[in-house]
């Protein structure tokens, strides 16, 4: 029987990539992540050795514990969590568990960028349209949910990435960019190894509408359309990034859970 505090690899894959996803933390002491140091996609490192320090971070949310086998140390601080009345759980199987499942992807640690004051910090262009939100978006959902974003003049990106430690993304030259026919959205699955069927499905629309090669994908059109519509509804990016989650976070759980659903009404109406 699965204990009370129990949530399964394909129960947590399920909340990955969702706003409904909880905080999820590895616990792993150093020497296991040391031999394998890859990270289940939106969760960040913590001792089992600090609670009260866990207990600021998670700040009264639902938490998923993931250590190497699932046992000692996320039962127990799982357990203690809870006993403060945190909605904690832990991760049947822990990262044996998670790396056993073909779909279940992890990230490099390597390839995280630093931290800067306890979150990633990026720097792009600003008046973003498509690449410059589906990024974010990919990043806050499967990297690190509270990165932060800088939209600053295009000649400014290289400055302010330089005298601020951010990341920048999505301009000329740079690693975190277009690279051939793929854009930066396609640039992040690869180095976050995020290829899963369903990154890969909204990938396909992301690329064809980011450079204008709609013909490659029929809901390409329709993602300018309401990316472009975005841009001239808010003046403040930071605000557009806030309405474009919602955008993206529907359009994951279609490539998700829909892609493959039609509409028409009335039903069975003469052609």
């Amino acid at each position: 029987m699965a204990a009370p505090n129990e949530i399964t690899v394909p129960q947590l894959l399920r909340l990955i990539g969702t706003p409904d996803a909880p905080v999820i933390v590895d616990i792993s002491i150093d020497p296991d992540f040391a031999d394998d140091p890859f990270l289940v996609p939106g969760s960040f490192r913590h001792p089992h050795t600090d609670p009260q320090g866990l207990k600021a971070c998670v700040a009264g949310r639902a938490c998923v514990l993931v250590c190497q086998k699932g046992i000692k140390l996320s039962q127990g601080l799982a357990a203690w969590l809870r006993a403060d009345g945190i909605q904690a759980e832990y991760l049947a199987g822990g990262m044996y568990g998670w790396r056993a499942l073909a779909d279940a992807p992890r990230i490099p640690a390597a390839a995280l960028p630093p931290l800067i004051d306890g979150a990633t910090l990026w720097v792009t262009r600003h008046r973003p349209k498509i690449d410059r939100i589906a990024c974010p978006w990919l990043i806050r959902r499967f990297v690190d949910p509270h990165a932060r974003f800088l939209f600053v003049s295009p000649s400014e990106v290289a400055g302010v990435a330089e005298r601020f430690g951010a990341t920048p993304f999505d301009v000329e030259d740079i690693f975190w960019s277009h690279r051939g026919e793929k854009c930066t959205f396609d640039t992040m699955l690869d180095e976050f190894r995020l290829r899963t069927p369903a990154l890969d499905q909204l990938s396909t629309v992301i690329r064809a509408a980011d450079t204008n090669t709609r013909a490659n994908s029929p809901q390409a059109a329709g993602l300018l359309a309401i990316s472009v519509g975005l841009s001239r509804q808010y003046r403040d990016d930071l605000a557009q990034l806030e309405a474009g989650m919602v955008l993206y976070d529907a359009l994951y759980r279609w490539a998700r859970d829909g892609a493959d659903e039609g509409h028409d009404w009335p039903v069975g109406r003469s052609t």
